[in-house]
């Protein structure tokens, strides 16, 4: 795809969005069943079925995906898939590259050995690795699109209003 091909398929989109503002709020969902017998939550992902469960810190197996580890995921994949279409409405050369994050996690805290410590990611590391020959004015033009429209970076970065709901039933 390139510059041309990714405006043509956006500008419908822009001009919906700025005639009928509310269109452009969409809801996204994830659900989740509970396994009887496990520690273990699977997660229809819309393209697989990922079954989560303890992380080895935790007592877990490593048998199951980690929810952190998915997390970190999610900010990889919304990190390369907005740099790439930056990089294409730019017109920034780019021949390949990769997306990595990292992040920190004290385990005393999940496990409630110890108050003071975290529960969650304390620190988090995003990286890029381009095959560019662009110059460093361009490649920091990139970046600071990347980091302003990516969901995850932003939704991290600025957390929104989180609620949490029980319903029970027998």
């Amino acid at each position: 795809m390139n510059a041309d091909d990714l405006r043509a398929v956006q500008a419908p989109l822009k001009d919906q969005y700025k005639a009928a503002p509310d269109s452009a709020v969409i809801t996204l969902s994830s659900k989740g069943e509970l396994d009887a017998d496990d520690v273990v939550c699977r997660v229809e992902t819309g393209k697989a079925l990922v079954a989560a469960g303890l992380h080895p810190a935790t007592g877990g197996t490593g048998a199951f995906a980690c929810s952190g580890n998915m997390l970190l995921d999610a900010l990889v994949a919304c990190a390369g898939v907005t740099l790439k279409a930056v990089a294409t409405a730019i017109g920034f050369d780019l021949k390949g590259g990769s997306v990595s994050a990292e992040g920190d996690l004290d385990f005393r805290g999940t496990l409630g050995v110890a108050k003071d410590a975290p529960v969650g990611f304390r620190e988090i590391r995003l990286a890029f690795h381009l095959d560019t020959t662009e110059p460093q004015d361009r490649i920091d033009q990139l970046t600071k699109l990347t980091e302003r429209y990516c969901v995850v970076f932003q939704t991290l970065a600025k957390p929104p209003v989180l609620t949490l709901a029980v319903k029970a039933h027998g």
